[in-house]
């Protein structure tokens, strides 16, 4: 008999004090204020309308939402503090005034997760797991918030560049994950406060992403929650062969997989849509 993630087993994380379980798996919306995203850039690049997003998603089912003001697609090139600051804290402060839902910033930069904090967001999502900025884990640890930790190889205008290997993937996570948590400990973060993300997309082949979201619950063994972020990818396009707007039912069949296989969030673009697909996933592993 196939032994499904149960989300209840995973240990609650803190957010404003407050003990946060996952009764069930959690659903994270994306939202880019950047003019450049691979999926919905420019939709939503100023305040006004990204809040109305926000809401939007939050309305469909959305657990969390997670603002980010720079891209990180392959060759997206970087953007400077004051930009990501101009981009993402006045969409914060104007969702947090009109929704107490879950906020996440997603950034490597300490002066935006700082100033994102102060506006409201709850939590830092890192996609350089302090790899960019070490001084990162102290803020984590004197805030207390949660941070999401991702792997990824290299830098995002780089990362899918030359040849990408790994002797086996999931062990590559596992020593990358090991490591960075130690780090991040011996920084003064509780252990409690991390999540861990494997990175789809962010310096794998096309198959090292599919064995990723197969093999998802090995990672479980790290005892610490996992977001699994797969919407419109390449990897699905790769097998669909269709531009990233029409990739949502390819998104659901990663989803579906994921929250079975480990997943405790999952971060998309079409909520509405993901939010039906949890809840039916979500029953079949609760039965």
């Amino acid at each position: 008999m196939t032994e499904f993630h149960n989300p209840t087993h995973t240990t609650p994380i803190r957010v404003r004090g407050q003990s946060l379980g996952f009764d069930h798996v959690h659903l994270m919306g994306v939202l880019n204020v950047t003019p450049d995203s691979f999926s919905d850039g420019g939709l939503h690049f100023e305040s006004e309308p990204a809040t109305q997003q926000a809401l939007h998603m939050f309305a469909d089912g959305a657990d969390w939402v997670d603002v980010g003001g720079e891209s990180t697609r392959p060759g997206a090139e970087p953007v400077s503090e004051e930009e990501e600051l101009r981009r993402t804290i006045p969409a914060i402060r104007a969702i947090r005034e009109k929704h107490d839902g879950l906020i996440s910033i997603d950034t490597t930069k300490i002066a935006v997760a700082e100033a994102a904090i102060a506006a409201g967001a709850d939590c830092i999502n890192d996609i350089s797991a302090f790899g960019f900025a070490p001084e990162m884990a102290g803020l984590v640890a004197d805030l207390d918030v949660p941070v999401v930790l991702m792997h990824m190889r290299g830098v995002p205008k780089t990362m899918q560049e030359g040849e990408i290997v790994y002797d086996d993937i999931i062990d590559t996570l596992k020593s990358f994950f090991a490591e960075r948590i130690e780090f991040a400990i011996s920084a003064g973060v509780d252990e409690e406060q991390i999540i861990i993300d494997p990175g789809i997309g962010f310096g794998k082949t096309v198959a090292h992403n599919y064995s990723i979201v197969r093999r998802l619950h090995e990672l479980r063994e790290l005892g610490r929650p996992i977001l699994l972020g797969t919407s419109r990818k390449s990897f699905i396009g790769a097998v669909l062969d269709k531009p990233a707007a029409e990739r949502d039912f390819g998104t659901a069949a990663t989803v579906a997989f994921g929250a079975a296989f480990g997943a405790d969030i999952v971060r998309v673009h079409n909520v509405a849509a993901m939010a039906d697909v949890l809840a039916v996933t979500n029953r079949v592993i609760s039965g």
